[in-house]
């Protein structure tokens, strides 16, 4: 008897470990892609020589779609953030 209870206890914990493992992975994702995208707009920047307004257009574009997606699998897992 004392199983059960026991084992919905753990599974409990490890939903809310799964959920702190997805918020962490987007914010490096999130990080990542900034940096890349912030990047790219630099490289392109300088070959048109219109610093900074691509480097600045392409990370908000970065920001937006890791939002979005962060948005999406958020609703599709059914959390509550």
């Amino acid at each position: 008897m004392t199983q059960e209870p026991l084992q919905t206890e753990k599974q409990k914990q490890y939903a809310k470990l799964g959920g702190i493992l997805m918020l962490s992975a987007w914010g490096i994702a999130m990080v990542v892609s900034s940096f890349l995208f912030l990047y790219v707009g630099y490289l392109i920047d300088e070959i048109l020589g219109t610093t900074p307004n691509i480097m600045l257009l392409s990370f908000f574009i970065a920001v937006g779609i890791c939002i979005w997606k962060l948005y999406t699998e958020a609703k599709k897992r059914g959390l509550d953030l």
